[in-house]
């Protein structure tokens, strides 16, 4: 835990502003963040709703399932955590998480369209050549 002298008004503004700020996430961090968003697993709520000039915003990476966890590579230090986060990679992030929703619900559309039962018992008779000539 980090210790503020409570004596310094100065050093407490200066960290406050680096709160309203925010932190942004390394490539390699944000890479994983956005997986885990696409996934729906990370949440995004504004540090500070009702103060206009916080443009900051907590976020919190859950952990995967186990199938998805298996193909993942995932920080540990990453998930299960709450981040402060800089606005603009958290409207990256809440894109991606839109995007997660819709990709997913078009491939539940495509498999309750999907025939399984044809591709795997309807085969067409190849077209025999005409003897005609």
């Amino acid at each position: 835990m980090k210790n503020i002298k409570v004596t310094d008004v100065g050093q407490i503004r200066n960290e406050l502003n680096k709160y309203k700020k925010g932190k942004k996430l390394d490539i390699r961090q944000f890479n994983q963040a956005a997986r885990l968003a696409w996934l729906g697993r990370a949440v995004l709520m504004p540090l500070d709703p009702e103060d206009p000039d916080t443009r900051s915003y907590l976020i919190y990476l859950d952990h995967p399932d186990p199938f998805s966890a298996h193909f993942l590579n995932l920080d540990e230090d990453l998930i299960g955590h709450i981040f402060i986060l800089d606005a603009e990679q958290a409207q990256y992030l809440a894109e991606i998480v839109e995007q997660g929703v819709r990709d997913r619900a078009a491939l539940y559309r495509e498999l309750d369209q999907r025939e399984f039962y044809f591709d795997k018992f309807y085969r067409p008779e190849p077209e025999e050549p005409d003897r005609d000539g």
